[in-house]
């Protein structure tokens, strides 16, 4: 487990998913018949701290929900999952919101709109700055303002914190920020757009591991869907494969690997181990449908993770 009276603070989105099921995705300008609509609660930051919670880590989440029907409905949720949310604020504006489509192969496609996220602001660097003492790690995304990231980056990283940093949805940022970071976990898409270059294999991802290390961040690991994670820094490298599972629904899998990422490393466990522990929380979460809802526990992880 966490160490004992250390926290993991999580900054990140909290949205409603609007999803859609299809057999397969529209083309421009046409319109075809779904199968099947649900809603979920999710948010890259809220769905990073149920699957840390769920890991074993005792988890305060900081962000912003909005004054509509979403919003009681999304700390609720938190709550149940475990996480510790008296730095939620509410915002006079719409929640966050995410329109996912999934189609049969459990591909999915995402448009997402910040709403309240992107009030987040002095109030949360504040809060964080209250709990950054008694805390191990700090877990960012970019659904945020990248203002207030980088801020508490920053802050987090001045007090020796463990700060990871989920570049999505990319965004430019300051090239300060990969030096306030420990770990950046980018997937293929977000690594192709940090570095200019196609990342297709493995190849290609350990060139761009280099290329961001180059920028000053001290660890990389570039999560590769079915082709597992390469995690690289200056002393070591390697390859994690992805672990045997049939999955079902891929939205998730990156926010279960984050979430227990920083658990992992929150246990002192090593950069590969603690690779793979994450990847067999994101394998878990493809065999399930919905994102907060498909987060693993702590004893399914385990089982998985003795299992590679």
């Amino acid at each position: 487990m966490a160490r004992t009276g250390e926290s993991i603070i999580v900054l990140g989105g909290i949205n409603m998913d609007l999803v859609t099921f299809t057999p397969r995705f529209p083309l421009a300008g046409e319109t075809i018949v779904g199968t099947k609509f649900v809603t979920y609660p999710g948010g890259k930051g809220a769905n990073q701290a149920v699957a840390a919670s769920r890991a074993g880590g005792s988890v305060y989440m900081i962000g912003r929900v909005g004054s509509d029907d979403f919003g009681p409905q999304l700390i609720s949720d938190l709550n149940v999952a475990g996480v510790n949310t008296s730095g939620v604020e509410v915002s006079d504006i719409n929640s966050g919101i995410a329109i996912i489509t999934i189609d049969d192969s459990s591909q999915n496609q995402i448009i997402q709109v910040l709403g309240a996220n992107n009030t987040c602001g002095d109030t949360e660097r504040i809060r964080i700055g209250e709990l950054i003492e008694t805390s191990s790690t700090l877990l960012l995304q970019l659904e945020v303002s990248i203002d207030l990231s980088v801020a508490v980056a920053k802050m987090a990283h001045n007090h020796g914190k463990t700060v990871i940093l989920d570049p999505s949805p990319v965004r430019p940022f300051p090239e300060a920020v990969y030096h306030y970071c420990s770990v950046i976990t980018p997937n293929e898409t977000d690594a192709e757009a940090l570095v200019g270059f196609s990342v297709t294999d493995l190849a290609s991802a350990e060139r761009a591991a280099m290329t961001l290390i180059g920028r000053g961040v001290p660890n990389v690991i570039i999560k590769l869907g079915e082709h597992g994670a390469l995690y690289a820094n200056a002393h070591d490298r390697g390859h994690v494969p992805a672990f045997n599972v049939t999955a079902i629904d891929s939205v998730g899998a990156g926010d279960a690997f984050n979430g227990a990422l920083a658990v992992a490393l929150s246990e002192d466990l090593s950069l590969e181990d603690s690779t793979r522990f994450a990847s067999a929380a994101g394998a878990l979460a493809v065999t399930k449908v919905g994102a907060q809802d498909a987060m693993p526990n702590r004893y399914d992880i385990d089982v998985l993770f003795g299992q590679l």
